[in-house]
């Protein structure tokens, strides 16, 4: 950990820079898919401090690539894209762009992981093996990582020994946090179209009320969770849409219902989509309705299930760096695509936390019991990371992180391993 500390010391010559890059990027969130003014900018960047780097892996996808040696190969991750949000948060470098922000966080990854970039790139000598600076677009839309597996992204880069990505979330700036097994949920938004007989709404004999079979429906889907799911396994189903109808005394002739399931093992989601096609079907048939449902299953992310060996590595190098501030992470039912990649390749991984909130803010909402009014949460238009030590702790992560693989002398042992 020595040799970490050693290019941590150089945080400083790089501050002023990253502050600026990440102000410039937070005015100027871009959508998934259309990451091109961001990807540029990281593109050259990296080529600036010696990285090989490919640009257009996945429409916007910039993949950095540092040879130093043999040794370990080591893979960290940064998601680019913003969302759909108009900025209310005041600050002096919101966003320029109408109804786009960067509500998640994903301007900080990208910030911290350039810094951890630079500040690898010159400081060669304390670290051996290869860094593979992988920047994805698309997260948000749960398509960008398995779109730059397609255009080739094996082929592109070394086998990595090890993947690494993290997420800003409120919490006090400045700590890390880590956690085995399973931390973000398996997510599947599920479109159910049920069909009615439409008819006059002073008739309703006539007619077969898809209205009605809806909200049959949706209370019935209440029951998968709290009668179906042991009380001890997470799991989370809401219905977040119901569409249906043009005038208030036309009976229509069918009605969409659009819901969401989180979970946390391939057991309870295979059972939780079961069971929403059968109460579809099932109520679609008591309702005396002409035609089957139609059921959709789309926008699935995958579950992100740390590594057990991976994370503890990376726990006790945090613990060692970070002290008091390293800290359990809390099993989250926001849901990533990262995992993704790790899984196409074969390769273990770890997906931690950095807190974004103002120490003093945490702390007070904490005592207070005020945590979930007082402050705003990713996809809030509120939500806005306080600069540092945000990046600052970001960047150390990574660089903490990964030389647990790099430091001179462990990655020669890494590749022997990897090649028995």
């Amino acid at each position: 950990m020595s040799t970490v500390a050693g290019i941590l010391n150089d945080y400083e010559t790089i501050r002023a820079d990253q502050e600026a890059f990440y102000r410039d990027l937070h005015a100027h969130p871009e959508l998934s898919h259309e990451e091109v003014r961001t990807a540029d900018d990281v593109a050259r960047r990296l080529k600036a401090w010696g990285f090989e780097v490919h640009v257009g892996v996945g429409g916007t996808g910039v993949v950095g690539i540092l040879r130093n040696g043999d040794g370990a190969t080591v893979l960290m991750r940064a998601d680019m894209d913003a969302l759909p949000i108009g900025e209310a948060t005041g600050a002096a470098y919101a966003s320029t762009v109408d109804a786009v922000m960067h509500a998640c966080g994903h301007d900080v990854h990208v910030a911290c992981l350039l810094g951890a970039a630079r500040l690898l790139s010159s400081h060669r000598e304390a670290w051996q093996g290869t860094v593979v600076a992988l920047f994805q677009p698309a997260e948000e839309t749960g398509d960008g990582a398995r779109g730059m597996l397609a255009d080739g992204l094996a082929g592109i880069i070394p086998v990595p020994d090890v993947a690494l990505a993290q997420h800003v979330l409120p919490g006090a700036a400045g700590t890390v946090l880590t956690r085995p097994g399973p931390v973000l949920s398996s997510a599947d938004s599920v479109r159910i179209t049920v069909h009615g007989r439409g008819g006059h709404g002073s008739m309703p004999q006539k007619t077969v009320d898809p209205v009605v079979l809806a909200a049959l429906i949706v209370v019935r889907l209440q029951t998968i969770v709290a009668r179906e799911i042991a009380p001890t396994e997470p799991a989370v189903l809401t219905v977040g849409s119901i569409q249906a109808g043009s005038k208030s005394n036309i009976i229509p002739d069918e009605a969409v219902l659009e819901l969401n399931l989180r979970t946390y093992t391939e057991q309870t989601r295979a059972h939780m989509l079961a069971s929403i096609e059968r109460i579809a079907r099932g109520e679609s048939l008591a309702s005396g309705s002409p035609r089957e449902p139609e059921i959709e299953v789309y926008d699935s992310f995958p579950l992100t299930e740390n590594d057990g060996a991976v994370t503890a590595r990376v726990a006790l190098a945090f613990a060692e760096h970070f002290g008091a501030d390293s800290l359990p992470m809390e099993l989250q039912t926001a849901s990533e695509d990262f995992s993704d990649v790790p899984r196409a390749l074969g390769v273990p991984y770890t997906y931690w936390s950095i807190g974004g909130t103002d120490p003093d803010a945490w702390a007070t909402a904490v005592r207070d019991g005020t945590v979930f009014s007082a402050i705003p949460a990713n996809h809030s238009p509120l939500f806005l990371p306080v600069m540092q030590p945000t990046l600052q702790a970001g960047t150390a992560a990574l660089i903490v992180a990964a030389g647990a693989w790099l430091a001179p002398g462990s990655g020669r042992r890494e590749a022997s391993e990897k090649n028995r």
